[in-house]
């Protein structure tokens, strides 16, 4: 069933414009009566119908209004160290669907690809809209944000503020051991295809970030992020 997010509103009709009108009466092909979702990014959904078309917007009918069910008990930031080609392409896509309710790009000492900071800020307008896209496809209750890139310290020192785990190949803590679903805030974050640095985790571990593993066999950096969101969902909603 189409979905799209739309800013909160009252009453029982709702108006797409833009591409998101366009999306439904000219690619979709939606017909009067054909039933859409929409989500104000607040957490509630609303199941509406198709009432009428016009040359620039779609109205739309609603049924019904339920509490978002696509989060997590509660949000995930994914500090993630720039990695090369599209992998972060992949990895926020991925991330979406799994729960992430933040992204933040991160410089660490082994990373391959270092753009500058123009090609940075519109390397985010692009990820921004992956990750609409994947929030809309995997049914979440609200638009991830993809933030500025941090140095690996700007990250730490956000990170230490919440709960948090850096996921280092040395470690030997199992991520299971602080896996609780009641708390607030979590942060993580993985590194780039070359690792963290020596000095980057102890660093962490100076600052009161928990270093965890992920088992015995070194994860690819598109891998590694994916497969701790799985297991804290998993552990979360699952288990």
């Amino acid at each position: 069933m189409p979905r799209f997010f739309v800013p909160p509103f009252a009453g029982d009709t709702a108006v797409l414009t833009g591409e998101d009108a366009h999306h439904l009466a000219k690619v979709l092909r939606a017909r009067v009566g054909e039933a859409v979702d929409l989500c104000d990014g607040e957490g509630t959904d609303y199941r509406c119908v198709v009432h009428s078309f016009s040359p620039q917007s779609v109205t739309l009918q609603v049924v019904e209004r339920t509490p978002s069910q696509g989060e997590l008990p509660r949000q995930v930031t994914l500090y993630q160290a720039l990695c090369k080609g599209d992998k972060m392409e992949q990895i926020l896509q991925k991330a979406v669907e799994l729960g992430v309710g933040r992204m933040v790009p991160v410089i660490t000492a082994r990373c391959v690809s270092l753009p500058d900071r123009r090609s940075l800020e519109k390397k985010r307008e692009r990820w921004q809209k992956i990750a609409l896209a994947a929030a809309q496809q995997s049914g979440r209750g609200l638009v991830p944000s993809v933030e500025p890139a941090l140095s690996f310290g700007e990250a730490v020192a956000a990170m230490a503020r919440e709960e948090a785990i850096l996921f280092y190949e040395k470690a030997t803590r199992p991520l299971g051991e602080l896996l609780c679903r009641e708390g607030g805030p979590l942060s993580i974050m993985t590194g780039p295809e070359g690792g963290f640095a020596e000095e980057e985790a102890r660093a962490a571990a100076e600052a009161g970030i928990a270093l965890c593993s992920l088992g015995p066999r070194i994860l690819r950096c598109e891998t590694a992020p994916l497969a701790a969101l799985a297991i804290i969902g998993a552990a979360w909603e699952l288990l």
